[in-house]
């Protein structure tokens, strides 16, 4: 009778877990392109791409955390992939929270809009963010099983983390002090006569919870292999393991509000998540797991005990989503990517205060209104996901677009695309970039093209190209040169290759000069508008 309850409840548990894998998926997979590149995903495409042809990859301090054939689907894919990867990792945490518990955590991982746009996006937060739920199963496991390989595994979590981003030394801080609290908490709560933790997270053989020095070491000891190993390149580049120190350098500057624009006050990702609004837009809100997760700190916090949530685990994960949300608020440098961390922690605490919610319905009436509104939020979320990451993808009104490029910047590729067809030398058709802004990631939309050169002012000696591409600043010295620099019978006319405004993102317009016999080809060709 015992086995056939494990295997009925074990097919449940596959079951649950496959749906909301496929959930997860249906968010995320589909239509990756609709989105433009972000300047950091193509920054990220172009050092993939560098990695991918040449075999070669050199970490850097300057911003580069972590091309021809590339496209957007394919590199997204990735993330996309990630982001599906971790809503199934909750099955993980059955063990500590129960079923119920982890699979709502899943469900709310699966529709929430932040989580599922950045699982759309090329950049390292859902990976940082697996990584970390991964490390925190691990601590778990040691905790309940004081074993070598839990502390193994830690460790190397840990230094995966690293390697990934910078910002990992803050989960990992938050991680550590949710750590001591959680046993100063269990301490004075058992008194000094109780040396055991609670059922289900006890120390082996009764003994104490404290961590033992090897096993503190071997955690050490995997970090710094795996970090040495992934930031020299597997020691093609040694020196790489010193800049991913000396990047801190950059880092803490910027954080403390130092020569950055990135400075938000406190409140900023409260606000991000909790209602963000402009007129005529969608109302944008997760309130829904914000409730749900202090229904969840209040069970942690209050001593109540749920059915299959450990209460130790429970508690650990209440005092590492306040420290990392303490961590993100208080530094002034916040950028939207960043709520992700603990966002999930959140969403843990969310899923226990479903079960314990559900516990605390004495009617069926009571059940089924609790089940009616959490399923209301639920569906309002996968709404706001899904409207998101396709029609408000770019959407200044979206409150996880920051920074963005604009859907103009499909047009300019267009007009360039129609441009090399005419053109006799193809994508070999030369072409002048001048300004002196970032204009990442024009240079992903360009990267075809095998004969663009890249200028912060108008070359005073080099020819100007068929083709010229510029910032307003730039337009006076480009006059001058093509107009009134050349004697008369030498100047060549140029036209305007945009007919109306062109923003590659927010205050950063573009503006394209073509040569007349070009652009007579391409008018000829039908493909000039």
């Amino acid at each position: 009778m015992e086995e056939e309850a494990g295997a009925v409840m074990n097919l449940r548990m596959a079951a649950v877990f496959l749906c909301l894998v496929v959930t997860a998926a249906l968010f995320r997979f589909p239509l990756l392109a609709v989105r433009p590149m972000h300047c950091d995903e193509a920054v990220k495409a172009d050092k993939f791409g560098i990695l991918l042809e040449q075999g070669r990859y050199e970490y850097s301090n300057q911003d580069f955390h972590g091309t021809m054939n590339l496209s957007e689907v394919t590199l997204r894919a990735v993330t996309a992939f990630l982001g599906v990867l971790l809503v199934g990792a909750h099955l993980f945490l059955i063990p500590y929270f129960g079923l119920r518990a982890a699979a709502a955590a899943g469900l709310l991982t699966a529709v929430s809009p932040a989580m599922v746009y950045y699982s759309r996006y090329y950049i390292h937060e859902v990976l940082l963010v697996l990584l970390s739920f991964g490390a925190l199963l691990c601590l778990f496991g040691y905790w309940r099983r004081k074993r070598a390989v839990w502390a193994a595994g830690a460790g190397a979590l840990a230094g995966l983390m690293y390697a990934t981003k910078e910002t990992a030394i803050l989960p990992v801080a938050a991680m550590a002090l949710a750590g001591l609290a959680t046993l100063m908490v269990e301490r004075y709560e058992r008194g000094p006569a109780e040396s055991r933790l609670r059922p289900g997270l006890a120390a082996p053989h009764g003994g104490r919870a404290a961590l033992p020095v090897g096993h503190l070491a071997l955690a050490a000891s995997a970090a710094a292999v795996v970090v040495a190993v992934l930031m020299s390149s597997f020691m093609g580049h040694p020196l790489g393991i010193a800049d991913s120190l000396l990047a801190y350098r950059t880092y803490f500057s910027r954080g403390a509000g130092i020569n950055t624009f990135h400075v938000h006050p406190w409140n900023y990702y409260l606000g991000l998540l909790l209602y963000f609004h402009l007129p005529g837009k969608p109302v944008w809100t997760e309130a829904l797991i914000g409730a749900l997760a202090l229904a969840g700190l209040w069970v942690a916090f209050s001593r109540k005990d749920v059915a299959g949530i450990n209460p130790v685990a429970l508690r650990f994960i209440a005092f590492y989503t306040v420290f990392l949300l303490a961590i993100y608020s208080l530094i002034p440098y916040k950028v939207p990517w960043n709520v992700l961390g603990f966002l999930h922690g959140e969403i843990l605490l969310a899923g226990a205060g479903v079960v314990w919610l559900g516990g605390r319905c004495r009617t069926r009436g009571a059940a089924i209104l609790l089940a009616v509104a959490v399923g209301a939020g639920v569906a309002h979320l996968g709404w706001l996901a899904w409207q998101g990451s396709t029609r408000y993808g770019a959407d200044p009104c979206n409150p996880w677009v920051y920074a963005h490029t604009g859907t103009d910047v499909f047009r300019m590729a267009a007009r360039m695309e129609s441009l090399a067809a005419v053109h006799p030398a193809g994508y070999a058709l030369p072409v002048q970039v001048i300004s002196r802004d970032n204009l990442w990631p024009l240079p992903w939309y360009l990267r075809r093209f095998t004969a663009v050169s890249w200028w912060n002012g108008v070359p005073a000696t080099a020819a100007s190209a068929p083709v010229i591409l510029a910032t307003p600043d730039m337009e006076p010295a480009i006059e001058s040169k093509l107009y009134e620099q050349p004697p008369p019978g030498q100047r060549e006319m140029y036209m305007n290759l945009f007919e109306r405004y062109a923003e590659l993102r927010p205050r950063v317009e573009i503006r394209g000069y073509v040569a007349k016999p070009l652009w007579d080809d391409w008018r000829q060709r039908g493909d000039g508008r």
